[in-house]
């Protein structure tokens, strides 16, 4: 499998997989932020997974900002916003999709799997 696919795939699941569990809490609950943060730090282990989360986001969207000017891949705001709204899980796989098609079309791609 080529990995522009496999990053396709993976943008399909880091959508879905996440707002599987999201969407029938805002189901319940709506968009009431105060209770999502004191549900997401209920205790150290979901504590541990939200920094860990938040921190991953933090240095993916550094990563896609210097990353994405060095190959000057294109709509670089598109895997932010994704990062942003759903996650790292969303973001990450487009982000190297895009960067996968820019490296496709500068005809770097060979070079950069060798590599």
């Amino acid at each position: 499998m080529k990995p522009k696919t496999l990053y396709l795939a993976l943008c399909f699941l880091g959508f879905l997989l996440p707002y599987w569990q999201f969407v029938p809490w805002v189901a319940e609950h709506g968009l009431n932020l105060p209770l999502f943060v004191r549900e997401l730090f209920v205790n150290r282990i979901s504590a541990f997974f939200g920094m860990d989360v938040l921190l991953s986001a933090v240095a993916l969207i550094g990563f896609i900002r210097v990353e994405g000017r060095r190959l000057n891949v294109g709509q670089r705001w598109l895997p932010v916003l994704a990062t942003l709204l759903v996650g790292v899980s969303l973001g990450l796989p487009l982000f190297l999709y895009l960067r996968e098609l820019e490296l496709e079309s500068s005809g770097s791609a060979d070079t950069a799997s060798a590599a």
